[in-house]
């Protein structure tokens, strides 16, 4: 089964740039494949400003971020995967969407099984404030 985490972050990029807000991206700089400038990591993670009027050639396809932005007045080639992203937000109001760190791409996950029949119990949702 396919990842819906790039799906959900290209919708809500979308919707809060439809907003007249700015979309920002909380990334897991450890995570492998990360490739951003060392002077914007801090305690491990790096907040990016993916709004349209910050980056250049922005792509969220369905394993990487990419995008061209500018740090300290030099323009760099930023590459991240989608699993690194932690969540994406409106930085004026806070709303968006975290992402769990233990999703998977597996199929089985949705059947424990092997089977065809989806998992019975009660849903894993939170609500997040």
């Amino acid at each position: 089964m396919l990842s819906s985490r790039p799906y959900l972050m290209r919708a809500l990029h979308e919707w809060i740039v439809d907003s007249g807000l700015t979309p920002h991206l909380l990334v897991n700089a450890e995570h492998p494949g990360v490739d951003v400038p060392e002077s914007a990591i801090s305690d491990g993670r790096v907040i990016l400003n993916v709004n349209p009027s910050a980056v250049r050639d922005l792509l969220i396809d369905a394993e990487l971020v990419t995008f061209v932005a500018r740090f300290g007045g030099v323009s760099q080639a930023v590459s991240v995967p989608v699993t690194a992203v932690e969540a994406i937000y409106a930085r004026e109001n806070g709303r968006g969407m975290m992402f769990p760190d233990d999703e998977s791409d597996d199929s089985d996950q949705d059947a424990p099984d092997g089977g065809d029949e989806p998992r019975q119990g009660k849903p894993n949702l939170r609500v997040i404030k």
